[in-house]
């Protein structure tokens, strides 16, 4: 009797080691299944990439302003978070990525050594809730990191003159080409003013023809789609 007792918990043990076995095998091919499948995703061939415009026509008549208010100065455009901000590595820093470090400014304000001076942020007259939310985000985190952002309307831009004398601190600040200036005193020019007429021409026309030499570029909240839909701390 005992032996027959002993051999059934035997037989009992055997048959628990395989099942936990069948069942263990079974969660690890759940898991690989779709990674190997990801994995065999060519990069090329599975997204074919194709060009597209770096920026808006908005955004390049921004641009054109910047260039001709501010020479001396370097513009850059689409420059990702991630490219000129550092952040503490004691947390996940992929997770700052996804959080904000993928969003990009819209135009960059640089001294000669590419050193951040200010951002100008571009934004539609009509702006969507979510846009408005990641705007807002945005300018959080370049505020916190002692970066003055300057928001521009699409359908109402500054003056070459307003833009310097919006810009003239941010400009001191980092020692450029611009003189000093009072605050009972207005900016001295740096170029001579254009006429207006030229302004407007220069506004309403844009690249023209860049306009027709490709499609728009990716919309600067297309990852919104993808990010959590909940509120992410930032700080």
């Amino acid at each position: 009797m005992n032996l027959f007792d002993s051999a059934s918990t035997m037989a009992l043990a055997g048959v628990l080691a395989v099942l936990i076995m069948l069942l263990l095998a079974r969660i690890r091919s759940r898991q690989q299944g779709p990674r190997s499948a990801r994995e065999a995703l060519d990069t090329v061939q599975d997204w074919p990439p194709e060009p597209a415009r770096v920026m808006t026509t908005q955004e390049r008549q921004c641009y054109e302003l910047l260039r001709r208010a501010l020479p001396g100065y370097m513009v850059l455009a689409q420059v990702p978070l991630s490219r000129f901000l550092r952040v503490p590595t004691r947390h996940s820093y992929a997770e700052w990525l996804q959080r904000v470090g993928s969003y990009s400014a819209d135009l960059l304000v640089c001294d000669t050594g590419s050193r951040v001076l200010a951002v100008i942020d571009v934004r539609p007259e009509d702006e969507s809730v979510r846009s408005r939310r990641r705007h807002e985000r945005l300018g959080r985190v370049l505020r916190a990191a002692g970066i003055r952002v300057h928001v521009w309307r699409e359908d109402r831009l500054p003056t070459p003159a307003e833009v310097r004398t919006a810009l003239a601190h941010d400009l001191v600040r980092g020692n450029g080409p611009m003189q000093p200036v009072s605050s009972n005193s207005r900016p001295m020019p740096l170029i001579p003013i254009p006429e207006a007429q030229e302004l407007d021409a220069l506004l309403a026309d844009g690249d023209a023809a860049a306009r027709d030499a490709g499609p728009e570029p990716v919309p600067s909240g297309f990852l919104d789609a993808f990010a959590d839909s909940r509120p992410a701390a930032v700080g």
